[in-house]
């Protein structure tokens, strides 16, 4: 069997063991400390647009947060976009809300504003005007936030980007993570910079983001003592995963170029492949990060060969590849909840995957990639 190529895997640098190592020599082996100082530095001078970061255990509770510090309580309503990973959804059920899913829009598979506009005109004639706004970049492309800021900004409701997977891309020159009131990043050992787990919560409202880090940190009330007047969360990050984070950060550009050039490469491979479409940026508008490079399967142009035949034919030769997110509005655990679309996001899934993507990828790896997707076409029966 061939040695695994993953999806995307962790790629250090040269300077993470060094902030690191620092931490151990200088006994900072808990939460908070200069590493955590830093990095939330480092990330706010990286996105700028006057931003404040508060660096936590992940992206989920960031969101969670974010929920929090905007007064979302049980029975209030939050529209999420439906395709994304069940962590976008899941912090709306903690606060005993329910979300009200809206589909995607073909250019960028993300939020559709024209369905976005229809969900809070139906909900607030329900007598239900939702609290929040969350907005993912999925794959690292950008959504249309020029016309989802218009429409959350004329019903005056607040937008919440999930910026996890889009660190490192821009919406017209302005960094993903700096539209909306709050912002969360995700640094899992899958994303394109990573602190081994761990997120951050990014505002502009500074206020907000000692909230955020009080409420993070057990809600401490100023005290000699032990005195909670509030309910707290334990979700700071480590002094020792932002010591990994800081030293990601000095590869970040790199890394981006990286996948981008994995991006160029596929959408190379494929330029004759009728039934392969490879999703492209919309405009010159929209600058991905190419966190993955995602593909879509036309069997209708090669039939017998569909998205799930590609993954499990990757899959037989030890390279890792996954369908795109599942919508949530399809999953079990939302079925009841409110739903706005077309069914544009469950035809992506149905035909879409995620190619391997990572910055460690080689090209002989890409290679193998492409090989045994041609592969599959050149199997039909004539």
């Amino acid at each position: 069997m061939q040695d695994k190529i993953w999806l995307s895997s962790p790629h250090m640098g040269e300077n993470e063991f060094s902030y690191v190592k620092q931490a151990f020599d200088t006994n900072w082996i808990a939460p908070l400390g200069p590493n955590v100082d830093g990095f939330e530095q480092d990330l706010a001078t990286f996105l700028g647009h006057n931003t404040h970061v508060a660096a936590l255990s992940s992206g989920t509770a960031a969101l969670h947060l974010a929920l929090i510090i905007l007064g979302v309580q049980a029975r209030d309503e939050v529209i999420c976009q439906s395709m994304t990973f069940s962590a976008s959804a899941n912090p709306i059920a903690y606060q005993g809300a329910t979300p009200v899913f809206v589909d995607s829009e073909p250019h960028t598979w993300n939020m559709s504003p024209e369905f976005l506009e229809e969900a809070i005109q139906d909900r607030i004639s329900k007598g239900k005007k939702p609290k929040a706004i969350i907005v993912v970049h999925l794959y690292g492309m950008p959504a249309e936030m020029d016309r989802i800021m218009a429409i959350a900004d004329r019903y005056a409701i607040p937008v919440i980007e999930d910026a996890a997977e889009a660190l490192g891309s821009t919406y017209k020159g302005q960094p993903l993570g700096t539209f909306g009131a709050m912002s969360i990043l995700s640094f899992n050992g899958n994303k394109i910079i990573t602190t081994s787990g761990g997120g951050a919560l990014v505002s502009a409202n500074e206020e907000w983001i000692r909230k955020a880090r009080f409420l993070a940190t057990q809600a401490r009330d100023n005290a000699p003592h032990y005195q909670h007047s509030h309910i707290g969360y334990n979700y700071r990050m480590s002094n020792i995963c932002a010591g990994i984070g800081r030293g990601q950060m000095d590869v970040l550009p790199l890394r981006v170029q990286q996948r981008r050039d994995n991006y160029e490469f596929y959408l190379k491979a494929f330029a004759g492949v009728a039934a392969v479409q490879v999703l492209q940026e919309p405009t010159i508008d929209f600058y991905s990060n190419r966190w993955l490079s995602t593909i879509l399967v036309d069997d209708a142009q090669e039939p017998g060969v569909s998205r799930e035949d590609i993954r499990l034919a990757l899959e037989k030769v030890n390279i890792e590849s996954r369908p795109l997110w599942k919508p949530m509005h399809l999953q079990p655990v939302f079925a009841h909840a409110p739903y706005y679309g077309d069914g544009t996001s469950e035809k992506l899934f149905d035909k879409g995957l995620c190619l391997p993507s990572g910055s460690n990828l080689t090209a002989t790896d890409l290679e193998r990639v492409v090989d045994h997707i041609n592969a599959c076409f050149r199997s039909i029966p004539a």
